[in-house]
């Protein structure tokens, strides 16, 4: 056999044997759709699985490895405006744009990110808010582009369509793991990922992703089509029906 054969096969053989240490992750969702209807309040998924040790070694009580569980929800580029007072007026003042700013973002972990991975790590996986990577449109210096994107991300937050939960991620026997993360009632329509990695001495040694489809259904589908398609005649019905709306209610609370 050619030395350099010999080469690429004890290569392969040792990668092999390498990729057989790490764990493997089975990940499931309590639910891959969710229907948002007239009324819907928000929804609470369950993120759980299991970590297949390598070569069938029976895990130990105490959890040899740290999971982290990610869900994000579609890309959309979003304008950031900053209001300012101004002769007693509050108007707009600064702006900035983000190409791929994720609509929901959840993060959950066994343990704090900081006693989990280093920063380099986090910043490679966007692991926490602090490190999501908003892709600004233009030229933008860093200050600026860090001011609006901590405002984004604070706006987000405070709504519930960003969320961070350093001890979200429970594990039993070393095994199993599990996470809850709750959509708000003004999660966007799409296909969500759901990520989980498995870390072991500040490294990354298995992943696996599931997805989960936000959709509306019915009359709320019907009328979602419809705005995309034909915006500005929706544009005016729905100005018609508030003008409308306001008269019948004028003319029925009019104290004559």
């Amino acid at each position: 056999m050619p030395r350099a054969l010999r080469l690429l096969f004890l290569g392969a053989i040792l990668a092999c044997s390498t990729a057989a240490r790490d764990p493997v992750l089975v990940p499931e969702i309590s639910q891959h759709e969710v229907v948002v209807r007239t009324g819907f309040t928000g929804a609470d998924l369950l993120l759980y699985g299991a970590i297949l040790p390598p070569d069938g070694v029976r895990a130990s009580d105490v959890a040899d490895y740290d999971i982290v569980v990610v869900l994000k929800g579609p890309s959309q580029a979003i304008t950031m405006r900053e209001k300012q007072r101004r002769l007693g007026m509050w108007v707009n003042a600064d702006s900035a744009s983000f190409r791929s700013a994720p609509a929901f973002y959840a993060l959950a972990s066994s343990r704090p990110l900081d006693q989990i991975v280093d920063e380099k790590t986090r910043a490679i996986y966007e692991f926490g808010l602090d490190w999501l990577q908003l892709s600004p449109i233009g030229a933008m210096g860093q200050d600026e582009q860090d001011h609006f994107a901590e405002g984004l991300v604070d706006k987000r937050v405070a709504t519930g369509l960003y969320q961070q939960n350093d001890d979200g991620v429970g594990i039993n026997k070393g095994v199993l793991y599990n996470a809850r993360i709750s959509l708000p009632s003004s999660v966007v329509t799409g296909l969500y990922t759901a990520e989980t990695f498995a870390i072991r001495n500040g490294r990354v040694v298995a992943s696996a992703t599931s997805e989960v489809v936000v959709e509306k259904r019915g009359f709320e589908r019907g009328i979602e089509v419809w705005s995309l398609q034909q915006p500005f005649l929706y544009g005016i019905v729905a100005v018609m029906l508030s003008i409308a709306m306001g008269w019948i209610a004028g003319r029925l609370f009019s104290p004559n």
